[in-house]
């Protein structure tokens, strides 16, 4: 059996290098604004088309405020501004993560530079290609603790007492075809995430201690992680049946298993 490889990335390193070199202006689009002097039914006409749901309001060359689709009606756009405030402001080197859970209980930012507004992040953009490397990320480490693990409290492949026959059949005809390919593995590495997730799951101590921080059990935190992971996997919508504060509460949690986990031995 190969020798089972050291992990040599940790969540603090994942978290140092989203934080140090990727930030908000990775996903921020640019800020449209209409003038404050302009109809306030043209720019509504304009946002609807746009489908943007905020705009920036200009006046005498510097972006003011803002306007709200919803409100806009008669009269001109500056009857209807909405003036920044600092908690509707983010910095543009503000760190990914750190955006991330800003926009949980807000549904946008708008970005600065150091003198004015630049651009708007919104939910939407959390659909990007940096959170989605962010998220599947944590989940690639996750799935490796897992199977440290697995390997640790199950030596010789003893978890095969644990799993049904038609999972171990599945792990065994993924180990014969990489066996073909000449690689250097061993049949615990052909578990898939569901095995992985039940066998740590049967260790009294781990479950309890996840089940006492999560508010449900151990076992539907890492079904909603599984199925993040499905959905990153195959470029699916991230909030498909779910929601934003949904998702974002979920990055969390899978933040401390994350944390938790590297610590079990």
């Amino acid at each position: 059996m190969p020798r089972m490889k050291q992990l040599k990335s940790t969540y603090q390193d994942l978290r140092d290098l989203f934080t140090s070199y990727i930030n908000v202006r990775h996903i921020l689009e640019p800020l449209k604004s209409c003038q404050a002097r302009e109809s306030a039914a043209t720019a509504k006409r304009r946002m609807e088309k746009k489908d943007f749901d905020a705009m920036g309001v200009e006046d005498e060359g510097k972006v003011e405020g803002y306007l709200e689709k919803m409100s806009l009606g008669t009269g001109l756009c500056r009857d209807y501004i909405v003036k920044f405030t600092p908690s509707d402001l983010a910095k543009e080197s503000t760190s990914l993560v750190e955006i991330f859970s800003a926009l949980r209980d807000s549904p946008r930012k708008f970005v600065t530079d150091q003198t004015r507004v630049i651009g708007i992040v919104t939910r939407g953009d959390l659909q990007k290609a940096p959170v989605r490397m962010w998220l599947f990320g944590l989940i690639t480490l996750l799935e490796m603790n897992l199977l440290r693990i697995v390997r640790s409290r199950y030596p010789a492949d003893s978890w095969k007492a644990c799993l049904s026959n038609r999972r171990i059949a599945v792990a065994e005809r993924l180990f014969d075809l990489r066996k073909k390919r000449n690689e250097a593995i061993d049949l615990a590495d052909c578990l898939q995430f569901c095995d992985k997730r039940d066998l740590v799951l049967r260790i009294p101590e781990i479950k309890e201690s996840i089940g006492k921080k999560h508010e449900g059990s151990a076992a539907n935190l890492l079904r909603s992680v599984e199925r993040l992971r499905n959905k990153l996997c195959h470029a699916q919508d991230l909030i498909e049946d779910s929601t934003w504060p949904e998702l974002i509460d979920l990055m969390k949690n899978l933040e401390w298993l994350l944390e938790f986990l590297e610590h079990c031995k």
